[in-house]
C-alpha cells in the first residue's frame, strides 16, 4: 500500500509540477536585447510537463498573454468545461480585457532538445534559438492583413507590464491538461524622450567629445567651402567676359586701320612708278 501512495504522489508531481512554475525571461546569453519596445522573449517550458505526454506527441503548448492588472493573477484561460480560451488580440484589446492566445508550439521531449554547445555554429543557431525560446510580439502585419488566417502575435505596447502563462492542451480531446502560474509582470521598454537623454560631457570620454565636436563643425566648413567655390566661379566668369570684349574691340579697330594704310601705300607707290615711266617715255620721244 505505501508503495502505491508513493507512485500516485510521484505521478501527481510529474503531471502537476508545472502548476508551481512560471514562464521566465530568456537568458541574456540567447537574447541580449530583451525585452524590447514591442517584444518579449521567453524560455519555452523545458521538461515542465509530463514527459510521457511529450513522447506521445498528442499535446501542444498554448501561450497566453495578459496586461498586468489587479485581477491578472487569477485570470482563467479555460472555460467551465476545461476548454482553452480562443480569444484573440483584437477581441481582448491587446490583453487589456482578458488573456489572448499568442502562440502555439509542440511539446518537445527533453531528450530531443538540441545541444547548447553548438549555439556558436551559425548554421545551427536559428534552430537552437527556436527550440529554446519563444518571442511574443513578432508579427507586425497580421493585424493589417485582411487575408491573414493564422494565429496573430502582434507587437506589444511599449512601457507596459505583461503576464504570461503556458497551458498544456490535449490535442485529441481539446481540453486543458495542465498549466503554469502567471508569470511575474514583465515590462516592455519605454521610449526615451529627447529631454531625458544625458548630454552632460562628464559622462563621456575625451575621445567621444573630440569626435562629436569635429562632426558637429564639419557641416559648417563644408558649407563655407561650397560658398567660396561659388563666389570664385562667379568672379572667374566676370573676368573672362571682360577680356573677350576688349580683344574683339581691338581686333575690330585694328583691322580697318591696317587695311587702309596698306591700300594708301600701295596706291602711292603705283602712282609714283607710273609718273616716272611717263617722264622717261616723253624724254625718249623728244630725242
Amino acid at each position: 500500500m505505501p508503495s502505491l501512495w508513493v507512485l500516485l504522489a510521484l505521478g501527481c508531481l510529474r503531471l502537476c509540477s508545472a502548476v508551481n512554475l512560471q514562464p521566465q525571461l530568456a537568458s541574456v546569453t540567447f537574447a541580449t536585447n530583451n525585452p524590447t519596445l514591442t517584444t518579449v522573449a521567453l524560455e519555452k517550458p523545458f521538461c515542465m510537463f509530463d514527459s510521457t505526454a511529450a513522447l506521445n506527441g498528442t499535446y501542444e503548448i498554448y501561450l497566453y498573454v495578459l496586461v498586468d492588472s489587479a485581477r491578472s493573477r487569477n485570470a482563467s484561460v479555460q472555460d467551465t468545461t476545461n476548454t482553452p480560451l480562443r480569444s484573440t488580440f483584437q477581441q481582448t484589446e491587446g490583453g487589456r480585457t482578458g488573456p489572448y492566445k499568442a502562440a502555439v508550439f509542440d511539446l518537445t521531449p527533453c531528450s530531443d532538445l538540441p545541444n547548447l554547445d553548438a549555439v556558436g555554429d551559425v548554421s545551427q543557431a536559428s534552430e537552437i534559438l527556436n527550440a529554446y525560446l519563444i518571442r511574443v510580439g513578432t508579427n507586425g502585419t497580421c493585424l493589417s492583413d485582411p487575408n491573414f488566417q493564422g494565429l496573430c502575435n502582434p507587437p506589444l505596447s511599449p512601457a507596459t507590464a505583461y503576464r504570461f502563462k503556458y497551458v498544456l492542451v490535449n490535442m485529441s480531446t481539446g481540453l486543458v491538461q495542465a498549466h503554469t502560474l502567471w508569470s511575474y509582470p514583465i515590462w516592455t521598454n519605454r521610449l526615451s524622450p529627447h529631454l531625458a537623454i544625458d548630454t552632460w560631457p562628464g559622462r563621456r570620454s575625451g575621445g567621444m567629445i573630440v569626435i562629436t565636436s569635429i562632426l558637429g563643425s564639419l557641416p559648417f566648413f563644408l558649407l563655407l567651402g561650397f560658398a567660396g567655390a561659388i563666389i570664385l566661379s562667379l568672379v572667374d566668369m566676370g573676368s573672362s567676359d571682360g577680356e573677350t570684349t576688349h580683344d574683339s574691340q581691338i581686333t575690330q579697330e585694328a583691322v580697318p586701320k591696317s587695311l587702309g594704310t596698306s591700300e594708301m601705300s600701295y596706291t602711292s607707290v603705283n602712282r609714283g612708278l607710273a609718273l616716272d615711266r611717263a617722264e622717261v617715255y616723253a624724254s625718249k620721244l623728244q630725242d
